[in-house]
This record gives structure tokens, C-alpha cells and sequence, in this order.
């Protein structure tokens, strides 16, 4: 079964906020194009089996569905929603950064 990879608001920003520090602060713009072509890539692989990654630690998550995966420095938080064929990536959050409070954070 394929599924329909969407991103979620909260998401789309952090992602922007991501390549802007990037870009501007680090004085990178290559490397943050890089990078979000790369990202763009890794979410599009949920569209297939995206129950192969675990469900987050923190059982107050964990009972939404809520699931994770790796790419590169960076944690994708996200959740299936098998009644419309979805995926709705919810969180991009640098994995150097609290993520119990980052899972907080965000609206779901």
C-alpha cells in the first residue's frame, strides 16, 4: 500500500527555520540546500511501509502514534494515518536539542 506523505504546519516551519540557520548563520546556503533536498527525499520513503520505524519512547506519544527516524543530524517525527492512506510528518527537530521538549512543543 502507498501512502500520501504530508507536512504537517509545525513541521514545514521548523524545516524553513533549519535551512535558514544553515543558509544564513553558518554561512552555508549550499550545504543547506543539500540538505533539505536530502530531507525532502528520506520523508518522500515513508510513502511506503512507514511503520518501520519505531514509536517514540515517551509513552504520552507513543500511544498517539507517534513515530521517529534518523536523517543525518536530525530526528523526523511523525504519525500514520491509515483511515486516509497518510502520513503526516509533524516535527524536524535537530537531535542536539531536547526532544522530550521538542515533542511538547508540538501541536498534534
Amino acid at each position: 500500500m502507498e501512502y500520501s506523505v504530508r507536512l504537517a504546519p509545525h513541521a514545514i516551519v521548523q524545516i524553513q527555520e533549519a535551512v535558514s540557520y544553515i543558509s544564513k548563520v553558518l554561512n552555508e546556503p549550499n550545504t543547506a540546500n543539500s540538505w533539505a533536498d536530502y530531507l525532502q527525499k528520506e520523508i518522500s520513503k515513508l510513502d511506503s511501509m512507514p511503520a518501520r520505524f519505531p514509536l517514540v519512547e515517551n509513552e504520552k506519544w507513543a500511544v498517539k502514534g507517534i513515530r521517529k527516524f534518523p536523517v543525518k543530524n536530525f530526528i523526523v517525527y511523525y504519525y500514520i494515518d491509515e483511515d486516509s492512506n497518510s502520513v503526516w510528518v509533524t516535527a524536524v527537530v535537530y537531535s542536539g536539542r531536547d526532544q522530550l521538549r521538542a515533542l511538547n512543543d508540538m501541536p498534534i
